[in-house]
């Protein structure tokens, strides 16, 4: 088990200019954190800490494997994650709100990475995270389509935009667009979608 000091370097002896830290994440890293999204992993983070006279410079790097819930059927679900990103230390009193500068006590003389690297983690997670089509949990798809809360649309694609369905013509008259707007919204001209007399009816 990764000692949780592994993830804290001390600063203060460091030279100024670059030094690059690597570390390996197992499942131990992700236990302190409750309610956790990401359940276990097998990760390795690189962190390069650049140290100047008035801040420090880390730029973040993991890449590997995690295992996380699926969105549809709630079973654990493995994905590949990879990312980076960047955060300013400075030294201060203040508060900052802003997630990449983090304020530093005028006496710090080390930098906990834990968090950082924790939220790098979950960021670089796919925003739908679900099996490939027919390796979800067969039961509980069932129960979910038996209630129809959860339609199967992984293979739905959004629908393509066709500059072509513009015409420059229908935006030169803006009272022209008023009329259609009026046309459209009353009830006894032409036919009406049966779809608007469903929202109509919930009125």
């Amino acid at each position: 088990m990764k000692s949780k000091s592994e993830f804290i370097i001390p600063f203060v002896g460091l030279k100024m200019g670059f030094h690059e830290f690597d570390f390996e994440i197992h499942e131990s890293f992700f236990e302190d954190y409750g309610y956790s999204i990401v359940q276990k992993g097998e990760l390795l983070a690189k962190i390069v800490l650049e140290k100047k006279e008035t801040m420090l410079i880390a730029d973040f790097e993991v890449e590997g494997m995690v295992t996380t819930l699926c969105d549809r059927c709630n079973d654990p679900l493995d994905v590949k994650v990879k990312g980076n990103y960047r955060i300013i230390y400075t030294f201060g009193t203040n508060e900052s709100n802003d997630e990449s500068l983090v304020i530093l006590h005028p006496d710090s003389y080390e930098v906990d990475f834990r968090d950082p690297l924790y939220e790098l983690i979950t960021i670089s997670l796919p925003i739908r995270k679900i099996h490939p089509k027919g390796e979800c949990n067969e039961e509980m798809m069932e129960l979910l389509n038996k209630y129809g809360l959860n339609p199967d649309d992984t293979d739905d694609e959004e629908e393509e935009w066709d500059e072509d369905d513009w015409d420059d013509d229908d935006w030169d008259d803006d009272e022209d667009w008023e009329d259609d707007e009026d046309d459209q919204n009353d009830p006894d001209d032409g036919p009406i979608d049966p779809r608007w007399s469903v929202l109509k009816n919930l009125n």
